[in-house]
């Protein structure tokens, strides 16, 4: 496996599968820099985007793994390799954010040593046309995490 930088062609089918505003994550994706975990013969297994947004803090915009790939420790293998290069870039804070309603990925930022900081209501309501259901609940909240580098 490798995790390399990719600069044209973002793969938008897997994109937005972690976040379904085209307009947000084309702006993330020229922003930022967008990374893709793949298999050495060129397979893609997952894809994120790492933004800095504010003097020494970087953020995960976007994480996504191919459905048939999650499970298995890829999103860990991306989130080990985004605190990587933010450090490396200066940042000596990460964040990502991600819904009320996103049970698993809380769970997983929180093992990946990431903690809540605080809650936006009604976020996807405000930035998003069409109501998101995700494990029997409306995708309401936006939950912010963070890790000091």
């Amino acid at each position: 496996m490798e995790i390399r930088q990719i600069k044209a062609d973002y793969p938008f089918d897997l994109l937005l599968e972690a976040d379904p505003n085209r307009d947000l994550v084309t702006d993330y994706a020229e922003r930022g820099e967008v990374f893709q975990l793949q298999t050495e013969a060129g397979e893609r297994i997952g894809v994120y985007i790492l933004l800095q947004t504010r003097p020494e803090t970087s953020e995960i915009v976007n994480i996504a793994v191919e459905e048939r790939q999650r499970g298995k420790g890829y999103a860990k293998q991306m989130i080990l390799d985004a605190k990587m290069r933010a450090g490396k870039s200066g940042s000596r804070t990460l964040e990502i954010g991600t819904g009320n309603s996103s049970i698993m990925q809380l769970a997983l930022y929180q093992r990946c040593g990431f903690r809540i900081t605080h809650v936006e209501p009604d976020f996807f309501r405000k930035h998003y046309e069409e109501p998101i259901f995700e494990n029997g609940l409306e995708c309401r909240d936006m939950i912010r995490l963070q890790i000091d580098l």
